[in-house]
């Protein structure tokens, strides 16, 4: 057929030619921009895949610069308390040449002193000064502020906390009651509390504990009270205390735990007798497990106890909101991802001596505070570290039953120009102050290393993997693009012709008119 008016070869090469320059067209726009998804329609499934990819990957990148950001402040907070323990280390020195009173005047000591003041005011200077950005770090800015303390809680620390409720209600349930270590010795003292011996014989036992042992003797007619206070003189020796109870002496370890002993040895037992002239209902007692005052009927008498008689602590156990928790001594802790804390329990003596009741205890609830870092990619309390930085002054460094660093200042207690002034239990005090700094710098060093460093390194292999998984989806494939455009090139140079061919076709019908 010839017509005119409908020329259908040049309709299918104008189709076949705007599909080639559409193909040209996309070839060009993914060689110039490098992605093969450009708009939508290019590949929905593979733009909705890509744009979620490309969102965690600026949530990882922005948590790496988080990790890194908390690594500074860690950082700074960890050389202020590197410079604390080294003062603290001053100091404890300082002591110890002071507690030399007949090879020191008066004047050295005044000047140690001095020397003492100013370390305990630079150490207040640096807790308050060490700041990043101008927050403080070192002052208790940073410390968990709690409410409602349990009347049985003596001490507590909390290291790390994560929550998503206002508050965080911590709570105990002990299932083991922590004990001391602990021996009666029925001596048979009369109405007067003296002990009565054999003629020209002599009491003599050899006292061990977790600290060390001495050796006791006693004469014939010396009280209980003169016992007992004898071998307390020797308690920072050997780690055990004596009160006297009746006609005998308890012996107890000065702390709590498994690692706490009371040993007794019988050296000599002097032929010790009570006032009947009985040695039958004499010796060495263990106590009742559920009571430091209460004796067990049967005992070891002095004859046979030349092989010592021992009793072990006891550490407390049980669990803190839900998780079984580390005993040490009367302090429980649990370090979990959400919670790392530990309370030191106080004895109850309405269950017997120096026992702690057993079941519920309301520990303390913690109301705010902490450093908290966002170190992934979701924000939400799983992505969220948080760790507490403690207060580092000299009225907070040390313990309530031993006193705190302040306390070694001008006019204080513990004041090495005082007469009367105990250098060993203010040497406790530096001690337990060089603890907690030494136990902060650790945490924090631990934080920086297994939390911080591996997060990053971690982050690090997921960018990697996220980015490659996005660039397989969107980006362009150049060898693939390159022979398209070529394709697409000759396939618009062939159409473009036979568009020309197609739009000559109709003036063949000119002929037919002759």
């Amino acid at each position: 057929m010839s017509r005119i008016n409908t020329n259908i070869s040049s309709l299918t090469a104008q189709r076949v030619l705007g599909q080639n320059n559409a193909g040209l067209n996309d070839s060009l726009q993914r060689l110039s921009t490098g992605l093969r998804i450009n708009r939508g329609k290019d590949d929905p499934a593979g733009l909705v895949a890509s744009e979620n990819l490309r969102s965690s990957l600026a949530s990882m990148n922005a948590a790496v610069t988080n990790s890194e950001r908390a690594d500074q402040v860690v950082n700074i907070a960890e050389g202020g308390l590197q410079e604390i323990s080294t003062l603290l280390t001053e100091v404890q020195g300082l002591l110890t040449a002071s507690a030399s009173s007949a090879g020191l005047s008066q004047e050295e000591k005044e000047a140690n002193q001095l020397q003492i003041d100013s370390i305990l005011q630079t150490i207040d200077r640096i807790s308050s000064a060490t700041d990043f950005q101008g927050v403080k770090l070192l002052n208790g800015n940073f410390d968990y502020q709690v409410t409602g303390v349990g009347t049985g809680v003596s001490d507590f620390s909390i290291n790390g906390a994560k929550f998503e409720t206002p508050t965080q209600d911590v709570s105990a349930i002990v299932t083991q009651s922590a004990q001391q270590a602990g021996l009666f010795l029925e001596l048979g003292a009369n109405g007067s509390g003296e002990i009565n011996l054999g003629t020209g014989s002599s009491f003599s036992i050899e006292i061990s504990g977790a600290a060390g042992s001495r050796e006791l003797s006693f004469a014939s007619g010396q009280t209980i009270a003169t016992i007992a206070a004898a071998i307390n003189s020797f308690s920072d020796v050997t780690g055990v205390t004596a009160t006297t109870s009746g006609s005998g002496i308890v012996l107890g370890s000065q702390d709590f735990g498994s690692s706490e002993f009371v040993s007794v040895k019988v050296v000599d037992d002097g032929n010790i007798t009570d006032n009947t002239g009985s040695s039958t209902t004499l010796g060495v007692f263990q106590l009742e497990s559920d009571d430091f005052n209460t004796a067990q009927s049967t005992g070891t008498s002095f004859a046979n106890a030349s092989n010592p008689v021992r009793d072990n602590g006891q550490n407390i156990a049980g669990t803190i909101n839900g998780i079984v928790a580390t005993g040490n001594g009367n302090t429980l802790s649990i370090n979990t991802d959400f919670l790392d804390v530990s309370a030191t329990l106080s004895t109850d003596s309405s269950v017997g001596g120096n026992a702690i009741s057993l079941g519920q205890k309301s520990l303390f609830t913690i109301t705010g505070g902490g450093a908290d870092f966002q170190l992934a990619g979701n924000v939400d309390v799983a992505g969220k570290v948080s760790i507490g930085i403690a207060d580092i002054s000299t009225r907070k460094l040390g313990r309530s039953d031993l006193g705190f660093l302040d306390d070694l200042g001008s006019g204080k207690a513990f004041a090495v120009t005082n007469s009367d002034a105990n250098f060993s239990e203010a040497q406790s005090i530096v001690d337990q102050a060089i603890k907690s700094v030494s136990s902060s710098r650790g945490r924090l060093g631990a934080f920086q290393k297994n939390v911080v460093g591996a997060t990053i390194r971690s982050l690090g292999i997921a960018i990697e993997n996220t980015q490659a998984a996005e660039s397989v989806i969107r980006d362009a494939d150049f060898a693939t693009e390159t022979a398209s455009l070529t394709r697409n090139q000759i396939l618009v140079q062939a159409s473009t012709n036979s568009l020309a061919l197609a739009n000559q076709s109709p003036q063949s019908v000119l002929s037919l008119l002759g």
